[in-house]
């Protein structure tokens, strides 16, 4: 009797809420493939999506969507396998194969708040750069970016791999990269399941031999006894720890900071145009970007 009447209390509290997301759910698609989300459910799916995001999603895709050791930012209006939200809810339920973007069983009333969670985070228009990639390739090539940065297997080795940085960063993240690189330091590729290993932080590391050397670098790989350091003259060292008189970590980058007088905001744009097109297999094949 009591869990009778239990139900019969419980159910039309959850009544309203099911009726929204079936209203949601139901939406016809208007043109370019956007779904229509009625206003009065748009509000209860972003409220809904936000915290199954943060419990199924962020371990890949960061905390609040910007990105994580495995997955891309889903915050900066651009996506990599269709931007629509029925291709959206496509790539959420039937995963992406040849990539480590499962396959997710959510209802599909969850599927769409998450969604619509996403869509509230999506930048203003005004906030995508307006370059020429073209001319921003070659800032990368002569402002020495490829010295230090690979790019689909070419240039160097010494920062972060910015083969799909188009697709991983947003475009506020990556001017503030550049015009000061030691505001927020890039987080090397780790699985965020492994509760292990130290993740590569791409900040300053000095270590101090026994005869007083000090040689500064990356750290590659650490543990508790050794270190694997690349240096900046791209030279891949070992060292155990037992052996050294210091290691000194600095939180910042090896990477200068290129303030206005050394890169003009139109360059800057140039430049932030061609590292959108950098988005994997496809990186630098935008049109204009060669």
């Amino acid at each position: 009797m009591e869990e009778t009447l239990r139900l019969k209390i419980g159910l039309p509290a959850l009544l309203p809420l099911f009726l929204l997301f079936a209203e949601l759910v139901q939406a016809p698609l208007v043109a370019g493939g956007q779904e229509r989300i009625p206003a009065k459910a748009k509000a209860a799916a972003v409220k809904e999506g936000a915290p199954l995001f943060r419990a199924n999603c962020s371990p890949c895709h960061g905390l609040n969507a910007h990105g994580g050791g495995r997955g891309p930012d889903l915050t900066s209006g651009r996506w990599t396998h269709g931007s629509t939200d029925a291709e959206i809810f496509r790539t959420i339920t039937q995963g992406v194969p040849g990539t480590e973007m499962p396959a997710n069983a959510f209802e599909d009333s969850e599927t769409w708040a998450i969604i619509a969670y996403l869509r509230s985070l999506q930048p203003p228009s005004h906030a995508v750069a307006a370059g020429d990639p073209a001319k921003g390739r070659r800032i990368f090539n002569s402002a020495g970016c490829s010295t230090c940065h690979m790019v689909n297997g070419s240039g160097g080795r010494l920062g972060p791999d910015l083969s799909r940085v188009g697709a991983s960063r947003s475009v506020s993240y990556l001017m503030d990269s550049i015009r000061s690189p030691d505001k927020e330091l890039s987080a090397g590729m780790l699985d965020p399941n492994n509760h292990y290993g130290l993740p590569l932080v791409y900040d300053t590391v000095t270590v101090v031999t026994p005869s007083g050397e000090k040689i500064t670098g990356v750290a590659m790989n650490e543990d508790t006894f050794s270190i694997q350091l690349m240096t900046t003259r791209e030279d891949l060292r070992f060292f155990l720890k037992n052996s050294l008189k210091e290691v000194i970590h600095e939180h910042k980058s090896l990477m200068p900071p290129y303030p206005e007088d050394t890169l003009s905001q139109t360059e800057l744009q140039d430049l932030i145009d061609y590292l959108v097109t950098l988005r994997g297999a496809e990186s630098g094949n935008a049109k204009g970007a060669k």
